[in-house]
């Protein structure tokens, strides 16, 4: 099921996602507002309305987003850096999420910016220590997600928190795609429509069991909460006036188009 959260009229609902998924087939979708909150048992209500005529919010409000760097071999090498020996852990914060169809905005301290498309892990319940045979038990479902990094202040200021947590960097959407082998899927992030970017989550250093195991050792995650499992090579630069577009199979793409900060 394909679970949505959108604005209408003023009012901020989840709903269910129907019909068909290719790409621009989005005027033929409706979404069947839900009753109460999709991380517990729910109801549809019959109620049902255009995609169209709604406006689509990022897909959770997550209380954190974890991300893994380097997750991929290809990307390390590209950088300039070695596969590390355990995963890197970082934060973007509640205030860098936007939804598909809203703006990035190049920030003042940057004069390089990079998309990094990746597939992102919606978190479904409270969960700690979670062991491996249970990480699936866990897991609300897979949404897109942009990993922009201002490049330059990543390798000036020697840690990230600027560099990918500023107003704007982490897109997530359009949806969450929550019955989906997440194992091997195309990822492909495409700039004004030419293909940057072009991998397979099967070549993930470290797979999404490895990834909740380590960060739920450290720390509660809380319905909501997204791991961004990191991006595959063909990063590139982003200027004002572009459109970036994340596409993983069995999902749908988010887009958003980057514009001058203030």
């Amino acid at each position: 099921m394909r679970i949505a959260r959108f604005s209408i009229d003023g009012n901020v609902a989840f709903g269910a996602v129907e019909g068909g998924s290719a790409p621009g087939a989005e005027g033929d979708l409706v979404l069947d507002i839900i009753k109460g909150i999709p991380y517990t048992d729910f109801e549809l209500s019959g109620t049902k309305v255009p995609l169209s005529k709604v406006r689509l919010l990022p897909p959770v409000l997550p209380n954190k987003v974890v991300a893994i760097g380097r997750n991929y071999a290809e990307h390390a090498a590209e950088l300039g850096n070695e596969v590390p020996e355990v995963p890197v852990a970082f934060f973007k914060p509640t205030t860098s999420v936007i939804g598909s169809g809203d703006a990035i905005e190049y920030p003042s301290f940057s004069n390089e910016l990079h998309h990094e498309a990746e597939l992102a892990v919606v978190i479904g319940r409270m969960c700690r220590e979670v062991p491996r045979e249970r990480v699936k038990d866990v897991v609300f479902g897979y949404t897109c997600a942009n990993d922009v990094t201002a490049r330059d202040a990543q390798k000036r200021e020697k840690q990230w928190a600027r560099a990918k947590g500023f107003d704007t960097s982490c897109p997530l959407g359009p949806w969450v795609e929550t019955d989906l082998d997440p194992s091997d899927l195309a990822i492909q992030c495409t700039v004004n429509g030419a293909q940057r970017q072009l991998g397979r989550t099967s070549e993930m250093i470290r797979s999404i069991e490895d990834l909740v195991v380590h960060i739920t050792e450290a720390m509660t995650l809380l319905p909501g909460d997204v791991i961004l499992t990191g991006t595959p090579a063909g990063v590139g630069p982003l200027n004002v006036g572009d459109e970036v577009a994340v596409t993983i199979e069995g999902i749908g793409t988010l887009t958003n188009k980057v514009i001058k900060r203030g």
